[in-house]
């Protein structure tokens, strides 16, 4: 995204309200997109990036750079970005690894909090898994009505949601208005890796799923054409569609889940 583009979404949800902003350090330009809007209303964010290093020292050297890049002394949130796979599970939580590196961080004021995030129908296992290695502060995992309608996989978020409930972690979900994976025909822009619903009845219907679960928050998606037709479904006291609505919606639009257990598990 141009810096020019980058500064209109800004201010967008700068009109908002919204006090959050989440990036990445493997998110392209984002966080350099996002220094000169930090310069002017910093104290005003709760500022979230990624580390997709598990390694203690690349945890810490991919956390300083995030810091230069995004103009600021400290974020409110790192988050060990997709923990899924068991090896890099391990050398994260290990000796040397990403999470004491960013324990050490938060003691030293660079960051206020920790958490992890992932994608696919595992990361619900590995998130609960995280939570008896670590006190991480927030999840971050897919959530969205075609998904949940897989009865293990709704089981296991119910799971997790209880044990975040108990220990006071915060809940953020992703893939809110996820359609499904692009199809080899489609010519539409692609300004994020799956197809998003088009603004639409379904995708307010989507959105308001999410929020009528007080207990989790929704991350919008990175396609930001759709970033104000997701705030006015936004907007009022959250109401949960019905499942005839939800079903009649994924039958218009043909949504299918993103993520089958299988190789769509890496993305």
């Amino acid at each position: 995204m141009r810096q020019e583009r980058a500064d209109q979404v800004l201010e967008i949800v700068r009109r908002s309200g919204i006090n959050h902003l989440d990036t990445a350090a493997s998110y392209g330009d984002s966080e350099l997109r996002l220094a000169p809007f930090l310069a002017a209303h910093r104290a005003d964010y709760f500022l979230a990036t990624k580390t997709d290093e598990r390694t203690g020292d690349g945890a810490r050297a991919q956390l300083e750079l995030s810091l230069t890049r995004l103009g600021v002394d400290s974020v409110d949130l790192i988050q060990l970005h997709n923990l899924v796979e068991p090896d890099e599970f391990e050398v994260a939580h290990g000796p040397g690894g990403a999470v004491a590196a960013l324990r050490r961080a938060r003691d030293e004021g660079l960051v206020r909090h920790i958490g992890v995030t992932g994608h696919g129908l595992r990361i619900i296992e590995r998130h609960l898994m995280s939570l008896e290695r670590f006190d991480f502060a927030s999840v971050l995992f897919p959530y969205n009505h075609v998904l949940l309608r897989d009865p293990t996989y709704r089981a296991s978020v119910d799971q997790l949601l209880d044990v975040c409930a108990q220990r006071g972690v915060a809940v953020q979900t992703i893939k809110s208005i996820a359609r499904r994976r692009w199809t080899p025909e489609s010519t539409a822009p692609k300004y994020s890796w799956y197809e998003p619903l088009p603004p639409s009845a379904a995708l307010a219907h989507a959105v308001q799923f999410v929020l009528a679960n007080p207990q989790v928050f929704l991350n919008t998606s990175s396609d930001a054409t759709l970033l104000e037709a997701t705030l006015d479904a936004a907007q009022g006291e959250p109401t949960a569609p019905t499942e005839q609505e939800l079903a009649a919606d994924a039958d218009a639009l043909d949504m299918a889940p993103l993520f089958d257990g299988g190789p769509l598990e890496r993305i």
